[in-house]
């Protein structure tokens, strides 16, 4: 897959392409609909998509920046596998936000030439999210692009509720701890990311050692244990996911614990991949260290049954 940065690497897609536009944060069900139906159009064509990096309201408005559910990486590495041809980054840059609905639709109608552009129902672009799909359609009837609108992709939850796939309605599920729902809504289990750092080296000394992620900017599912997988140098691993403080200490450092079932070896520095497939039980204080213990064995116990180690890909 060829990556192309800023406005020139928009202008330097191949004229005929089949063009999609959006942020992808988390390539869910409803991106790959959008990325599979890209095809149908215009078998042969190359399919290029354009995304947003980092989300725009980093510089806009900071506090409402969504939390990350991919790395910039990771969703490179799920398009390109979907067999994206081309992949255009846009930075939050003056030259990028400043332009107006009608400039962005100049250059991609005297620039890029797609023949078809593929968007959602929701699709926003230009400043101020002045660019509607409403009018990219309408703009689009006098030229030989293009546009397809296509419907919103749903999902079936757990509890037998339909709800509308997005990034939003990702976070709010993964806010509450409902990992398998996020799964649905994904087609692949969700995957936190970080760096292996030094913690209090606790669970080494009660036996249960545990890799403490620094995850930066991706979104952590709310406060709990989780039963998840990893693996390391090809080898798959079931693992305990410990979110939250440690209340038994009496520590309010947050953090995210992984221990790794049937795992020896040093990760310090590392980065290290970890999917999250059940929600376990609350975060809680236990009376002593003892009858924490006897928690945590009652925990790996349970992960145990509930992850099937096996190796396969999280695409």
């Amino acid at each position: 897959m060829q990556l192309l940065e800023g406005l020139p690497g928009l202008r330097s897609l191949p004229p005929g392409c089949v063009l999609t536009i959006g942020n992808y944060d988390g390539v869910h069900l409803g991106h790959r609909a959008i990325l599979g139906q890209m095809r149908e159009f215009s078998p042969g064509a190359p399919a290029a998509v354009v995304t947003f990096e980092p989300h725009p309201l980093t510089v806009l408005r900071p506090e409402m920046a969504p939390p990350r559910l991919t790395s910039l990486e990771r969703k490179r590495q799920i398009i390109g596998v979907l067999g994206v041809e081309h992949y255009v980054t846009l930075p939050p840059s003056p030259d990028v936000l400043n332009l107006t609905a009608e400039q962005f639709w100049a250059i991609l109608r005297d620039d890029v030439r797609p023949s078809h552009v593929v968007e959602g129902q929701t699709f926003n672009f230009g400043k101020g999210r002045g660019g509607t799909i409403d009018r990219l359609e309408a703009w689009a009837r006098s030229t030989p692009i293009r546009v397809h609108r296509l419907p919103s992709a749903t999902a079936v939850l757990c509890d037998r509720s339909v709800v509308p796939i997005s990034s939003s309605i990702v976070r709010w599920l993964l806010g509450y701890g409902r990992v398998e729902d996020a799964a649905i809504c994904f087609g692949r289990a969700y995957e936190l990311s970080g760096t292996v750092i030094k913690g209090f080296e606790r669970g080494r000394a009660i036996g249960i050692p545990t890799a403490n992620l620094d995850c930066a900017d991706q979104l952590v599912p709310c406060d709990g244990v989780y039963a998840g997988c990893s693996i390391i140098e090809g080898q798959p691993y079931a693992a305990a996911v410990s979110i939250g403080t440690t209340p038994t200490f009496s520590e309010r450092r947050y953090q995210v614990e992984v221990h790794l079932l049937d795992f020896f070896g040093d990760l310090y520095g590392q980065t290290l991949d970890v999917t999250l497939h059940r929600w376990v039980r609350d975060q809680r204080k236990f009376p002593s260290v003892q009858h924490l213990v006897r928690q945590l064995r009652t925990d790996l116990s349970t992960i145990r049954g509930l992850i099937p180690v096996e190796s396969g890909s999280n695409v």
